[in-house]
């Protein structure tokens, strides 16, 4: 497994480690793989009954790396052949990478728990809203970032906001793409609990999953999971057509142009 995900387990805890903190953990081709692998280990690994994921580092994610926007405002589209391509899709999954990366916490038959703080946007926040528990500093700075970019939210985002969130709270974070912080991300439901040390905290409530029946906590996750993951095939099949619209067109080129050159965009109706 990559180094760019660390995995370490004891006393039936799993502690992910996101190893690339001199990027914020941002998401490249290696880190889309080492995540979703990270995750797929987890599915079958003996002994664990609780997992723990977050960022070295000063962030938990930060989103996708700048050298894909450098890409997009070139005009490439990240459908192009390369390893770790977001866009990639196995047989018989109902996600492409990009959407794993988040998917696969939900498929993990353990409960899992983000500890996040310092940035947890776009593609970052995504992830932790994949967990099933999330614990955030409240200093962390948030947001469903996409629109910023000239893009959408795909990697399940739009799906599981809509779980969370009303739909008019879920339309202005995602229309605005604003950057806010724990705070109100607890006070909108974004947020199970908010902690000035987030991994302590994740970690202590870990051990004290895994204290339980470990049946039982299964048998709860995937109760509740039958109902959380209705519509979502469907729903992660219409984000995959949708940003396809959007990757390369002028006013998504328009629009990560604009954001490194530090201006108003100008868009085309």
């Amino acid at each position: 497994m990559s180094d760019r995900v660390l995995i370490s387990i004891a006393d039936g805890v799993a502690d992910v480690t996101f190893n690339r903190a001199d990027k914020r953990n941002a998401l490249d081709g290696d880190m889309f793989l080492a995540i979703a692998e990270a995750g797929e280990r987890l599915k079958t690994e003996p002994g664990v009954r609780a997992v723990v994921i977050h960022g070295d580092g000063p962030s938990f994610c930060a989103g996708l790396d700048f050298s894909t926007f450098e890409s997009m405002a070139g005009g490439e589209r990240p459908e192009s052949e390369r390893q770790g391509n977001p866009g990639a899709i196995e047989e018989g999954r109902i996600t492409h990478l990009g959407q794993q990366v988040a998917w696969v916490w939900q498929e993990v038959p353990v409960p899992v728990i983000a500890a996040v703080h310092g940035h947890a946007l776009g593609g970052g926040i995504q992830i932790a809203l994949g967990a099933d528990i999330r614990i955030v500093h409240p200093d962390t700075k948030m947001s469903v970032r996409e629109v910023h970019w000239g893009l959408v939210p795909d990697m399940t985002g739009t799906h599981v906001l809509s779980k969370l969130v009303r739909p008019d709270v879920a339309k202005e974070l995602t229309f605005t793409a604003r950057i806010f912080d724990g705070r109100e991300a607890a006070e909108l439901g974004l947020v199970t609990r908010l902690s000035e040390t987030p991994y302590d905290d994740a970690m202590a409530l870990a051990h004290e999953i895994a204290a339980r029946s470990p049946g039982a906590i299964r048998g709860a996750k995937e109760l509740f999971n039958r109902v959380f993951a209705d519509g979502a095939a469907e729903q992660f099949a219409e984000e995959r057509r949708v940003i396809g619209a959007q990757v390369g067109s002028p006013n998504q080129v328009e629009a990560v142009m604009a954001g490194f050159e530090k201006r108003e965009p100008v868009y085309q109706d």
